[in-house]
């Protein structure tokens, strides 16, 4: 008894956040996001032709540095913003009404005399003369409502991870806040077209194929707000 103690709260300290210790941030030294700007799917193209000042100081050439050059997220490491503005509402009301009545009757007044001489035998008032009335109803009533309301407001960097075979990118992104005790995550994945990346550089929510939002947070105060393992255990268990 003494082991299994020891060993769920040896369990319980590795998976809550310690008392008076903030949660440690995501290191940024080997992440995907990372290895995506330091490493090129396809090698750069070395230009060896004869540098010109003039070229260099021109305003009117098509490189991503010059004043109108294209500076959206165009190949693997590049970075854009992803703008994440929900405003969902959805209402629907379901309402079903059903009803059924049957009304049988069986009579047998005559059957070769069979039913005159068993009246004879049957208490007084009684008869076999309608011999079976079978009487039934039905009614079911059933109503459904789902109302629900999502609103969210976010921006958030990601990185170009990969160029696909049709041009479209994979983009990723992941950011992570720690206020006091608490750290609020944020990821975005999915696919996005180059052309529906606008000027300045930035992508919404829903031109996004595949998309996948995660919002949410760890620390004291959401580990607060869950049940305890042994709570979880025994409401898994107990049948009622």
């Amino acid at each position: 008894m003494k082991y299994a103690l020891t060993a769920l709260a040896l369990l319980t300290a590795c998976t809550t956040t310690p008392h008076g210790r903030a949660p440690d941030l995501t290191p940024i030294v080997a992440t995907e996001d990372r290895n995506a700007m330091v490493t090129y799917s396809l090698p750069r193209r070395i230009d060896t032709s004869p540098t010109y000042p003039a070229v260099q100081a021109s305003l009117w050439t098509g490189d991503r540095g010059s004043l109108l050059g294209d500076r959206r997220a165009m190949q693997r490491g590049d970075i854009l913003t992803v703008v994440i503005e929900i405003d969902d509402r959805a209402e629907i009301s379901n309402s079903t009404d059903r009803s059924r009545s049957a009304n049988q009757d069986l009579a047998v007044p005559q059957l070769f005399g069979l039913p005159q001489r068993l009246d004879r035998r049957l208490p007084e008032g009684a008869t076999s003369a309608n011999a079976v009335g079978i009487n039934s109803s039905s009614s079911a009533q059933g109503n459904g409502s789902v109302r629900r309301n999502e609103t969210l407001e976010l921006r958030v960097a990601a990185t170009v991870m990969d160029v696909l075979p049709n041009g479209v990118l994979s983009v990723a992104g992941q950011q992570e806040v720690r206020v006091n005790y608490e750290l609020r995550e944020l990821v975005v994945s999915g696919f996005v077209r180059p052309a529906d990346i606008t000027r300045q550089n930035e992508i919404s929510y829903d031109k996004i194929a595949s998309a996948r939002i995660s919002y949410g947070g760890r620390g004291q105060i959401t580990d607060m707000q869950q049940p305890r393992y042994g709570q979880q255990a025994v409401e898994a268990i107990l049948p009622f």
